[in-house]
C-alpha cells in the first residue's frame, strides 16, 4: 500500500507540474475541447486518470507495459505554445511514441496473430509518421 501511495503521489507532482499553457484570457471550460470540459468538472480528473496507469498488484505483464506507456505519454508531452501547428505536431509526436510503445507490448505479450500483426502495421505507421511529424518541426521552429 505505501508503494502505491508513494507512486500515486509522485504522479499527482507530475501532472501538477506539467507544463501547460493557461485559458487564454476571457476563455471558458465550454470554448475548449471535450476532454478539457471533461476535466473541469472532474469526471475524469487528473488524479483518478494517473491512478489509473499507477501499476496495480495482479495487473499482468501486458497491463503494466499499456499503463507504463501511456504514463510515459501523459507525464512526457511538451507544454503548449500557443502555435496550433507546432503544437499539433509536438503533441502527435508524443502520442505516436505511446502508440509504438503500447504495439511493442503487443508484440511482446499478445497472443492474436490479427492483433499482433495490426500492431506491426502500427509500429512502421507511427515511425513513419513521427519522421514526418520530425521533418516538419525542423523546418518550423518556434
Amino acid at each position: 500500500m505505501k508503494r502505491l501511495s508513494l507512486v500515486l503521489a509522485a504522479c499527482a507532482v507530475a501532472a501538477a507540474c506539467s507544463p501547460q499553457a493557461e485559458p487564454a484570457a476571457g476563455e471558458t471550460t465550454s470554448a475548449r475541447p471535450a476532454g478539457d470540459a471533461m476535466m473541469a468538472d472532474n469526471k475524469m480528473g487528473g488524479m483518478y486518470k494517473m491512478a489509473m496507469m499507477a501499476p496495480a498488484e495482479g495487473d499482468s505483464e501486458a497491463t503494466r507495459g499499456y499503463k507504463a506507456a501511456m504514463m510515459s505519454m501523459m507525464t512526457g508531452m511538451p507544454a503548449y505554445q500557443g502555435n496550433p501547428d507546432a503544437d499539433f505536431m509536438r503533441q502527435m509526436r508524443g502520442h505516436h511514441q505511446a502508440a509504438i510503445a503500447m504495439a511493442q507490448v503487443e508484440l511482446a505479450q499478445g497472443q492474436n496473430a490479427e492483433a499482433k500483426a495490426l500492431a506491426q502495421e502500427i509500429i512502421t505507421a507511427q515511425e513513419r509518421e513521427i519522421g514526418v511529424i520530425d521533418t516538419w518541426l525542423a523546418a518550423n521552429p518556434t
